[in-house]
């Protein structure tokens, strides 16, 4: 069970089965902003060229600092709409608020999704939402800001009580100060887990802005296909130099169709008999290492119920600094020398860390207040 998200709190089976109807993987591609009528027509151009059906265009830009560029507004709506009928294909912008939805509609736009600032608000998304009731479009809702699984669920599901029957997930990744790769740290796990809960909806992976870097998008967009993503959401530009926000992490089309042409799509089964007998001999394998991981956690929290026991006894603090930096500085170096990587040992033991600080804290209690039941 993810932490923060339980699923009798979710109504799986009410959510709808759909997709875009242009086959997996889909790929939606588009500049980070609509600018001019003339940027907005060669890249749809060369785009469509590439095999691209559905565009995506910034037209309001929510900014993190003030006085930089937050997108052309509204007047871009009608450059929109030319280069639909011009070019026969779908249009996908970000909305954030009612007044959006209800000048978008008016242009024919056909696909909206919801950023990662306005996720982190539900009082932003119940708003957007309530102003899309009747309305029978696609609604793709990103991941919140910060790493919280239960708030992007709660997101989808505002929509989803709101009467929006084609709802869509896209993972662009999480804030994260300590991340020195990534503009936006991918975490895995939070995605496959909303995938997890609700299976029936098309998730996307936006590598554009979790990379922040033209020359990891590809790396990025492999791992979303062999994790079974439903397709992507990429920036693309006909001139990423001199685009007005984002310049970094968009590609031109021509790089785009590469790119795309590059990437493996994987199986999700395979009917071959000697594949499934050996894959289950692994995965039977892992669950036994799995059982003596968890043996060896748990002796080693007696040890440190032991120690905590130990620490009251002769009045010593269960927090010691010198003695936690210690630990943090060996089993990275300890987990290099095993060829594991250094900074899933630090995670891994940032997370001990804190249950054993718990278990000690209990251990103080429990000596503390003998008559006190849990």
């Amino acid at each position: 069970m993810l932490v923060g998200c339980k699923q009798k709190d979710l109504d799986i089976s009410s959510f709808d089965n759909w997709d875009l109807g242009l086959g997996a993987p889909i790929c939606i591609a588009g500049p980070c902003s609509v600018e001019t009528p003339e940027q907005l027509d060669l890249t749809v151009a060369a785009l469509v060229s590439e095999g691209i059906k559905i565009i995506r265009g910034g037209v309001w830009k929510p900014r993190t600092r003030p006085n930089s560029f937050e997108g052309v507004g509204a007047k871009a709506l009608p450059w929109i709409k030319e280069v639909k009928d011009k070019y026969k294909v779908k249009f996908a912008i970000e909305v954030a608020s009612p007044i959006h939805v209800e000048e978008a509609l008016k242009f024919g736009i056909d696909i909206f999704w919801i950023g990662a600032r306005s996720t982190v608000n539900p009082f932003t998304v119940q708003e957007i939402a309530n102003s899309l009731k009747g309305v029978d479009m696609p609604v793709l809702v990103k991941n919140p800001v910060n790493a919280d699984l239960a708030l992007w669920i709660g997101a989808l599901e505002r929509f989803h009580q709101a009467g929006i029957k084609k709802l869509g997930a896209i993972h662009r990744g999480f804030s994260n100060f300590n991340d020195k790769t990534y503009r936006n740290s991918p975490m895995w796990q939070i995605p496959l887990g909303l995938k997890t809960y609700l299976p029936e909806i098309p998730l996307l992976n936006d590598p554009s802005h979790i990379s922040g870097r033209r020359d990891l998008i590809p790396q990025i967009a492999q791992m979303a296909l062999d994790l079974n993503f439903d397709g992507l959401m990429i920036e693309s530009h006909i001139d990423p130099e001199k685009a007005w926000s984002d310049a970094f992490q968009q590609l031109h089309p021509s790089d785009l169709g590469q790119l795309l042409r590059a990437l493996k799509t994987r199986k999700v089964d395979v009917d071959n008999p000697i594949f499934q007998s050996q894959l289950e001999l692994i995965r039977e394998q892992i669950d036994d290492v799995d059982r003596e991981l968890l043996e060896i956690l748990s002796r080693r929290m007696s040890l440190v119920e032991k120690a905590g026991e130990y620490k009251k006894l002769n009045n010593v603090t269960v927090f010691q600094r010198e003695r936690w930096k210690k630990v943090f500085e060996t089993r990275p170096e300890w987990a290099q020398a095993l060829r594991l990587n250094p900074d899933f040992a630090k995670d891994l033991f940032q997370l001990i860390h804190t249950e054993s600080i718990k278990k000690q804290t209990e251990v103080k209690e429990r000596i503390d207040y003998p008559n006190i039941k849990g």
